[in-house]
């Protein structure tokens, strides 16, 4: 994470924000000690690859080319390379890192899955990356409202993402209380 924090400080602390939506999404699904880790750990990780993309592309702010979107699909597989060669890292945090961007119709990257082929924790992490992504202020444009957003997860529910998972991800604000765009996680 610190090689993160110190090539791109918007996608460490986004990083972050997603590993904390996760770890309340564990709380809510009750998922044990060890499967609340690997969710939490995964979502903090998903975006390692990252440090290996060209900076005038993290950085841009203008619409990214064919060529930039290249790199960018490269950050699942280069996160996985770099995790293995870490060393002792549970399959279930190399699944997020790897499948986070894989789609329930199969049209995702970098494999194509589709449907239940998808890991669980990379599905509900991909909802979470996506929804923090959205309501996030960027350089070329203001985050979505959570109302915004919410409309948009359900619009890609059943396509981009699993439905049931994007049920209970909105089901955690609606029933919990969560604040969905907390004030802590942006800071």
């Amino acid at each position: 994470m610190r090689l993160l924090a110190e090539k791109d400080l918007p996608t460490y602390q986004h990083s972050l924000r997603v590993g904390a939506l996760c770890k309340r999404m564990a709380a809510y699904l009750h998922l044990d000690e060890q499967q609340t880790s690997q969710l939490v750990q995964g979502g903090c990780l998903h975006d390692i690859g990252k440090v290996g993309i060209p900076d005038g592309i993290l950085n841009k702010t203008s619409p990214l080319t064919p060529g930039d979107w290249a790199f960018i699909r490269q950050h699942p597989e280069v996160g996985t390379t770099i995790m293995l060669e870490h060393g002792d890292v549970d399959k279930e945090i190399i699944e997020i890192i790897q499948y986070h961007h894989e789609r329930w119709n199969g049209e995702g990257y970098p494999h194509g899955l589709k449907g239940y082929e998808i890991p669980v924790f990379a599905r509900i992490c991909a909802i979470i990356d996506t929804y923090d992504s959205m309501v996030s202020d960027r350089p070329y444009r203001r985050g979505l409202s959570f109302e915004e957003a919410e409309q948009e997860l359900l619009r890609h529910s059943g396509t981009q993402f699993d439905s049931y998972y994007v049920d209970l991800f909105l089901n955690l604000f609606h029933t919990v209380g969560v604040n969905p765009i907390s004030q802590e996680l942006h800071e």
